[in-house]
Parts: structure tokens; sequence; C-alpha cells
């Protein structure tokens, strides 16, 4: 037999668990224990007392029914039967006329034990095991959801994710923070017109972005030109723990919601034990109804053991019937009750779509307007929680809406990025401006926007970058860069950008990511955007827009086109300089190109071009062009360039060219060519007859001699023959007495000539990687050269006389750069 504490452990569930039972399923809980209860007393009751007593109906007996004595009296016997913890029995007979048994105690015994699995109806033996079975099977049916291993799980998560959340800190803070929110914006509903300054202007500016505009629009703190600034508190900082604790809190959730939203297990597992309910006290109902009346006090026994005992027919009475049908009448009223509210269940369960869960009362009572809907298993289990206090799932709602997250995400970031943590990370850029570049973070610190004296701002990896009106403070703000950042802005900090911000990077993925904001700042100077832009977006790319940009000079595109956008030579009024870096993609369609009569500088980098574009020749202000690592073989094109009167500068490196043409004499003001990582092989006459040539650079290709014609170049100030086949220096060389930089690396020079004095405004010389035995002497008369600008081994160097040595190894500043 089970001990109740056996019996009662089936119906044992956690405590948390609770939080998910229905007052349904906790009546039907106690329901099923009174059952329990009624089956453990009834079996207790079978088992310590006696089951039936037997008494032999004499013939005699019979026959005296059947005919009446004439006094109108029968005779008859009466035998009573005590039994005490069925083992002490005393048998005593009172005869009443003449009539005897002749049976002894144990032959009763026998008797009541055969009767009692002979004329005892089964459901009166059996029927305290029957309540027992039905009331465990109930009891399991309602807590196997609980139980299965699949569910289980999931719902063990939930309670857990459920109470964190409940207890959470920042719960309290959001709540009470929308509460605060909702005050003041109230207040500013009622006073907000009376107490409109004058000086702040409701009409759109010049220029202001569309309703299309991603800008922010936030509830609490408003910095519009349309609207008053109205100071709101603060929201109060938590503590780094808490906030941590929140941070986890908001992922787990939402993995939480990945995987349960996926699948509607739990729903069905609780429907179908609901089901199996409904089915068991329907079944139970039936088949007890028709065995209440079976259940009686008098019984007639015919054991067919005459030959044994003498008798026939015996009369039994079940001591236990009147008690066993009262506890069988309770049970049924108990399973009615129980069915009932089985019913009721069902009815709850298909009178709403329980896989659907809406937060719009969450959303109409707080800020949190973006806490999203839920379905199947999610939506299931919240339905369930709402039956215990719907509390918990309105502070729940905190952890699924975007805008709770990032208010989380500010507060712990303006707590963690300080202006004293900020400021160390300021450093100094080539261009010798203060630059701060923040990476990967959840948002923008708003100390940021406290460092007045900042010249360049990097924003990297920051989906979430928002851009408040605080950016006016920063007033020698010029440069700003966005790299996969996507950033929003509100509308007088675009008021701000729009009127001083002076150069854009935009760093993207997909077009989408470029705000809109970016094409109307009109007053933009320079503008990079680095990312694909030939796809099928390309039609929302929105560059026709950069007409706005009336002041846009430079215009910097690193992407993979096929073909220049004729959205972008719709500014060639404005530009003065283009940039174009493929990714190995062909450049195909550059007739465009014709458009920009105003470009300067033209740059066409790593576009697959097989020939110099004859769209570049009608550029008639072109002053430099650039067409490096590309697949031009041949630039017979080149005597095209004598109509580019202001040509300077022509970059043809890391081609594939073979050799120079000889009209390249006609390109009269070219100052620099670079023809470095070709495959040329000499060097033409031709070349040397440009005059203005102030720097030569034929690195890297396989050149093996250096034509006496360069002593032409009396304007040459760099030169550049590294990687090549030399291995004699002409003497004309050093004729070039304007030269700077001088660089014969790696090559076969065996000597210097010792006319390298000559070159006295010589700052920078390359000699490493030849075959040199030593160093001239009169390197020490090189006046402004320094060792840090020699470039040798260092056995050359040591090799010098020591007063070459103490000359090279002076600090003497140079009064210009030495660059190219």
């Amino acid at each position: 037999m089970f001990t109740l504490a056996e019996v009662a452990s089936l119906n044992d569930i956690q405590p948390t668990y609770r939080i998910l039972k229905p007052w349904w399923d906790v009546f039907m809980d106690y329901l099923a224990v009174v059952m329990l209860m009624v089956a453990i007393f009834a079996g207790t009751m079978q088992l310590t007392k006696d089951q039936v007593v037997c008494l032999p109906v004499l013939q005699s007996t019979v026959n005296s029914k059947a005919q009446p004595s004439a006094s109108g009296k029968a005779d008859f016997t009466t035998v009573e039967t005590t039994t005490g913890q069925g083992e002490e029995a005393s048998t005593r007979t009172v005869s009443c006329g003449s009539r005897k048994t002749n049976l002894d105690f144990q032959q009763y015994v026998f008797i009541n034990q055969m009767c009692y699995h002979l004329a005892l109806p089964w459901y009166s033996k059996y029927f305290p095991y029957l309540v027992l079975i039905h009331t465990i099977i109930l009891i399991v049916s309602s807590n196997f959801w609980f139980k299965y291993p699949k569910t289980c799980s999931k719902i063990e998560h939930f309670v857990s994710i459920l109470g964190k959340c409940f207890e959470s800190p920042w719960t309290t803070k959001a709540l009470s923070e929308t509460a605060c929110e909702d005050s003041e914006e109230n207040k500013q509903r009622l006073t907000g017109a009376q107490s409109l300054p004058k000086y702040v202007s409701t009409s759109s500016d010049e220029g202001s972005p569309s309703a299309s505009t991603p800008m922010i629009t936030k509830s609490g703190f408003k910095f519009s030109a349309d609207k008053p600034m109205i100071e709101v508190p603060s929201v109060t900082i938590l503590d780094k723990k808490d906030g941590e604790q929140a941070k986890a809190l908001f992922e787990k959730v939402r993995k939480f919601r990945a995987h349960v939203e996926d699948s509607d297990l739990i729903y069905k597992l609780y429907v179908g034990q609901t089901v199996i309910k409904t089915v068991k006290f329907i079944f139970i109902l039936c088949y007890t109804a028709n065995f209440v009346n079976t259940i009686s006090f008098e019984h007639i026994c015919n054991p067919k053991v005459e030959h044994l005992i003498g008798y026939t027919q015996f009369e039994c009475t079940h001591n236990m019937a009147y008690m066993l049908k009262k506890l069988l009448i309770s049970y049924i009223s108990l399973i009615c009750v129980y069915g009932f509210i089985c019913l009721y269940t069902l009815f709850w369960l298909f009178r709403i779509p329980l896989k659907e869960y809406s937060f719009e009362k969450v959303r109409e009572e707080s800020s949190f307007s973006d806490i999203p809907d839920v379905k199947n298993d999610f939506a299931f289990l919240l339905h369930m929680v709402d039956q215990y206090d719907q509390l918990y799932s309105k502070r729940f709602g905190v952890f699924l809406s975007e805008v709770s997250e990032n208010k989380l995400r500010e507060i712990s970031l303006n707590h963690e990025w300080t202006f004293e943590k900020l400021r160390q990370h300021v450093s100094r850029n080539a261009q010798d401006k203060q630059e701060l570049h923040l990476f990967m973070l959840s948002g923008v610190p708003d100390a940021v926007f406290d460092l007045t004296d900042l010249d360049v701002l990097k924003l990297e990896l920051i989906p979430e970058a928002k851009i408040p009106a605080k950016i006016s403070q920063m007033t020698n703000l010029q440069e700003l860069h966005l790299c996969h950042c996507p950033a929003k802005v509100e509308q007088t900090a675009f008021s701000f950008l729009r009127d001083h911000l002076r150069c854009l990077h935009v760093k993207f993925t997909d077009v989408a990511e470029i705000p809109a904001w970016v094409y109307l700042l009109k007053n933009l100077r320079e503008l990079y955007l680095i990312g694909n832009l030939n796809s099928e977006n390309n039609k929302m790319i929105g560059l026709e827009s950069l007409r706005e940009l009336r002041h846009l000079k430079i215009l910097h595109v690193k992407s993979n086109l096929t073909k220049i956008p004729p959205n972008i030579t719709d500014v060639a009024p404005h530009l003065t300089k283009l940039v174009i870096h493929n990714d190995g993609t062909k450049l195909v369609v550059l007739n465009s190109l014709k458009k920009m009569t105003n470009v300067a500088e033209l740059e066409l980098q790593n576009c697959e071009l097989e020939r110099i574009p004859h769209a570049i020749f009608s550029l008639s202000n072109l002053q430099e062009l650039d067409l490096k690592s590309n697949s031009i073989r041949t630039i017979e094109e080149i005597i095209s360039f004598q109509h580019l009167k202001r040509l300077t500068c022509l970059k043809l490196w890391h081609n594939k060219i073979v050799n120079i043409p000889s009209s390249i004499t006609h390109i009269k003001n070219l100052e620099s060519l670079y023809l470095s990582n070709n495959k040329l092989e000499s060097l033409p006459a031709a070349v040397f007859s440009l005059q203005k040539l102030r720097c030569l650079d034929v690195s890297y290709n396989s050149i093996a001699l250096i034509p006496v014609e360069i002593g032409l170049l009396q304007n040459l100030q760099h030169f550049h023959i590294t990687g090549n086949k030399v291995d004699t220096l002409p003497k004309q060389l050093f004729k070039c007495v304007k030269l700077r930089t001088l660089s014969l690396g790696q090559n076969c020079i065996t000597s210097i000539p010792d006319k390298v004095s000559q070159l006295l405004q010589l700052t920078h010389l390359e000699l490493k990687g030849n075959c040199l035995d030593r160093l001239p002497a009169t390197l020490g008369q090189c006046q402004l050269l320094r060792k840090s600008g020699l470039v040798v081994e260092d056995h050359l160097f040591d090799a010098l006389p020591s007063e070459v040595k103490e000359v090279l190894n002076q600090d003497t500043s140079i009064p210009f750069a030495n660059g190219i």
C-alpha cells in the first residue's frame, strides 16, 4: 500500500512554478487531494474491518415461511457473530424454538471468506483502489507538462527569467522613468503653448530634412527647433552590477523568445492533458453512477459447498456497505466538481487564441510602444502568468522593448565613459587635429559632446548611434566618420551639422545604411563613400540628392561600380576632385566623365582599365590624373594629353606598361610622372625633354640603363629607380643639382661616383641592396644629407672616414619636407 507521503509527492511541484498554475489548476489539485484522502480512508477501513458476515438459511425456516404455524408465530434462530481485528471471534447461538445450526467457528470463517468473493459485487470490493488509481492518474495528468523533459526545460527557463525580470532594479527604474516622462509630457502639453519662447522658430528651416529623413523622436529629452526645451529629470544611474545583470536579462529574453516562439508543444501538451482529464471524468461518472446501488447491506450467497457445510444458501451482511456508499456519493460529487472545472478549462483554452499574446495595454500605459506581440508557446506561458498576476507580464514586457534596452545601454554607457575617460582617448592625427575614435560601443556617450575642442570624431560599428542637440557645443568639429554606423540625428543637431560640417566619411555594407540626412549637408566640402553601390539597391542610392550639396568639392567613392552613376556627374559643376576606387570590378562606362569639366584631380584606381579612357581628354581643367592598379598595357593615347594644358601630374603606376611612347613630349607642363611597378625595360629620350619635370618614379621595372639625357632635367628634385637592373650611374645624373631624393636601391650598382658631392640639396639617398664595396668620402659634402636620410648597409657606413660620419651624424633641422 502506498503511503500518503509517497502518493502526495506525485502532486509536488517547485514553488516557483505556482505562477503558471491558474485558479482552476490549484482548485483541481485540492480536489485531487480530497479524493486521495477518500481512497485512503476507504481502503484503511476495508483492511481493518470484517468484510462480510454470513448465516445459513435453514430449510425448516424456509418451509415455515411458506407454511406459517397455526399460532401465527414462526420459529427462527438468530446467530450473532462479533469479530474483532479479524482474528478473535466468538459465536453465540440463541435458539428460538427448536431450530439450531450445526456449524462451528472455522466453518463460519470459511463461509465468510468464500461469500466475500462470490456474493459481494466487485465494485464494493475494489472501490477504494479504483478511487486511488483514478486520483493518481488525475494528479499525473495535472502536472505532466511540468515533468515532460521537452517542456520542463522551457518552463524552468521561463520561470527563472520571469522571476529575475520581476525583481530586476532596471524594471522598477524603467517604469518609474516612464511615469516621470508621462508626467512631463502632460505638463508640456498643457503649458507648452503659453510658455513657447519668442526666439524659438516654429517654421522649418531651409534644407531641413523631409518626413522620410531618419531623425530621433524621443519622449522626455526634447532637443527640437520647433519645441521648447524642457529639463527632464535624468534616469537614475544603476549600479554597475545591476546594469550588467539587466543587459544579461535582455540577451536571455531575446534568445528564449527565439527558441520558444518556433513551437507550440507546451500549449498542445496542456490542451492534451486537459482533454485527458475531461475524458477521465466522463468515464468515471458514467460507470460509477451504475454501481452506486450495488453497494448494499444484505446479499444472498450460494457457495455450492453443501457437501462440506450441509447448507446450500446463506444470508450475508456487508458491514462497510453504509460507509462505502456515503464515500462513493462524496467521491461522485467531487468528480462532478472536478469535471465542471475541466470543462471550464477547455472553454478558456478555446475561447481566445492563446497562441497569440498582445502587450497593447502595456504599450498604452508606458512609453515602450515598441513592445512586440508574441506567439506560440511564449504567448501561452504569458497567458498562464496573467491568470496568476498580470503585473508579471507588464514588468516582463520591459525586457522585450528595444527602447528600454537602448535606455539601459545609454545609462550604462554614460556611467562607464565619463568625460575624463574620453579625454584620455583623444589623440592628434597626421594633420595635427584632435581626434576621437569610438569603436564597437552600444551608443555614443553624452560626454563626447562636452569635448568642445574636438576636430575629428570617428564612430565605428555603433549601430545605435544617436547625435543629440548637444553636438552644437562642438564648434571646432568639422570632420565626422561613420563606419558601419547609420547614425540618427535630432533636428537641432542636424541644423548644426548642416552649417558646420566640412568633411564626412561614410563606410557601409548596404546602401540603406547611408543616413538620408547626409545628402542635405549643404556646406559639406568633402564626402567619402565606402561600400557596395553596384547592386539591386543601386536605384535606392539617393545620390541624385548630391545636387543639394552645393559646396561639395571632393567626392571619394570606394566601391565596385561598373559605370559612373549619372547621379554623380549631376554634381559635376561643384566637384574639383573625383576619386573612384573599385575592388577589381571593371569600370566600363565612362562617357559621363565628359560633363565634369571643372574636375582638377581624377583617380580611377583598380578599375581594370586596359587603356586610358578617351573621356578624360575632355577634362580641360584636369591637373592630376591617377590610374593606379589597372591593366593598362599601352599608352599610345597619351598624345591626346596635349589638349590638357593644365595637367602637371600623371600617375600610371602598378599597371602593365611595356614602353613609353615618344608622344609624351607633348605634355609640356608635366611636373610629376609615376611609372613604377610596370614592365618597362628602357627610358626613351623623350621623357627627358619634359623640362618642367620635378619628380620621376620608375621603380620596380626592368630598366638596365639610365640614359645620359637625364642631365637635361635641371628641375628634377625626386628620382626613384629602385628595384631595377641598373649597374652604372651616368655622370650626367649629378648635373641635376636640385635633386633632393635619389632612390637607387635594389639594383646592381658597383660604385657611386665622387660627383655625388654636387647634389648639395640631397636629403634622401637610398643605396641599400646593391653591389657596393665602399661609399665615396665626398658624401660629406652633401650639406643637407644626414644619416637618417641615408639608406645603406651598416658596414658601408662604418667604413666611411670618421669626419664624414661625424658630418652625417649632425642633427641639423631641415628647412623643408623631403617627401614626394
